[in-house]
């Protein structure tokens, strides 16, 4: 009897530098903004159909428009150089081995099994919404516009658009594994989302940090498309491959909701 060929899974580690990375074939390495950089024998976001340019802007986003497009597998997912779904929650520790930690081929096959979409743990911001969140850390009037967008252009999508809104949870870092099917819907719909957001921002005078702002609103975003496709959610736990300064985060968030001083930089 035959043996059943195994899915074809991709999970695209977004990177702009040479790092390490897992070593399993399950995960592709993709170097974003690759446009006139040099190869670090990953994978580029600079080829085929793509929008590299647009990684000042989009930020690992430009890796996924690129994997939508050109690439041809049963499940994909994306995760970052120094952020990955893990087979248990743990924290950070000086020489931990990425292959040591992070979710095999066949970990991500069980899990979805009976479940739509493999999602990092919530975020949980207990004192704010989502939208207030951002409001008070960033420049709310991105959430408004895009919000207008959605109520012209999709309107199906208004009321969960709203109700994540007024969430104080939320899936966050633009991570996710599901069915390729499910992914390039996702994408068809994101990058049309962002596509006329990018027609109504002025970025013209935006700092580097400022100017991410569409690879922060399509966190929220992922967030409105599983709420609206009523998807089957597998929340997974994540690690982090770096140190994390989480007393300079918690000082940035209640300087931000308390005093008003916005983010100027990534804690």
């Amino acid at each position: 009897m035959e043996s059943e060929l195994q899915p074809a899974v991709a999970l695209l580690v977004a990177t702009h530098k040479a790092c390490e990375t897992p070593t399993e074939s399950m995960y592709r390495p993709i170097r974003v903004g690759a446009r006139n950089q040099g190869d670090f024998g990953y994978l580029r976001d600079d080829e085929g159909d793509n929008i590299s340019d647009l990684n000042p802007y989009y930020s690992e986003l430009t890796g996924l428009y690129w994997a939508w497009k050109n690439m041809d597998v049963d499940y994909l997912g994306l995760v970052h150089y120094r952020r990955y779904f893990a087979s248990k929650a743990q924290p950070y520790r000086e020489g931990i081995s990425v292959d040591e930690v992070v979710l095999t081929q066949d970990q991500v096959l069980a899990l979805l099994k009976d479940k739509d979409i493999l999602l990092p743990k919530k975020r949980k911001y207990y004192i704010e919404t989502l939208y207030s969140h951002y409001a008070n850390t960033l420049d709310g009037t991105h959430l408004d516009i895009t919000r207008e967008i959605i109520a012209i252009h999709y309107p199906d999508y208004l009321e969960p658009f709203d109700q994540v809104m007024k969430q104080r949870s939320g899936y966050m870092f633009n991570m996710y594994i599901m069915d390729k099917s499910k992914s390039d819907a996702y994408c068809e719909w994101l990058f049309g989302v962002l596509d006329h957001l990018r027609e109504q921002v002025d970025t013209s005078r935006l700092t580097p940090f400022e100017a991410r702002l569409f690879g922060r609103v399509s966190e929220l975003l992922l967030n409105v498309w599983v709420l609206k496709q009523n998807l089957r959610v597998q929340e997974v736990p994540f690690v982090y491959m770096d140190k994390v300064d989480f007393v300079a985060k918690i000082k940035g968030f209640l300087a931000a909701k308390f005093l008003g001083k916005k983010y100027d930089k990534s804690f």
